[in-house]
């Protein structure tokens, strides 16, 4: 197996776990995206979206991992991580991922209404940053497109 493999196969790996804790926020009612943090190939954090149940804008999937990685490492800044999120994040995250100094984003589902790592805009080339963040996305698309497509179908349905 080549290196490309290798890394490949980690991020299936870890997109999948992504995947689980998205199920999990969908089956609590939340919009279903889940995130992971990893460094060395372990995982350190993970989180899912929890805005509704937190009463809290920014609780977002990255943000409750970025949170949560933080405490766990004693550190606000994550050098040497990777976020896999189940979903291109918005402006808020991207702008916390800059912050906490992660090295790379590994997302799957595109979002052509408020991406930010190149779908509507992307933070993450804006040569002012003192920091440079890869952004990988599409790992997984399919599987994390459809979780999203089909939890707003069957709110659709629901909905008065």
């Amino acid at each position: 197996m080549g290196v490309s493999d290798k890394i490949m196969q980690e991020h299936l790996k870890w997109m999948k776990h992504a995947l689980k804790l998205a199920e999990r926020s969908r089956d609590e009612g939340e919009v279903p995206v889940g995130a992971v943090i990893i460094k060395d190939n372990q995982l350190v954090a993970e989180g899912c979206n929890q805005p509704i149940e937190k009463h809290d804008a920014s609780a977002h999937a990255e943000i409750i991992a970025i949170r949560a990685a933080g405490k766990k490492l004693n550190n606000y800044r994550l050098p040497d991580t990777t976020l896999y999120v189940t979903l291109e994040p918005c402006t808020m995250c991207a702008g916390a991922i800059i912050h906490a100094r992660i090295a790379n984003v590994v997302y799957g589902a595109f979002d052509p209404r408020t991406g930010s790592a190149g779908s509507v805009v992307d933070v993450f080339s804006e040569p002012h940053h003192n920091h440079r963040v890869n952004v990988q996305g599409g790992v997984l698309e399919e599987q994390c497109g459809k979780i999203l497509r089909d939890f707003f179908r069957e709110r659709r349905k629901t909905s008065p």
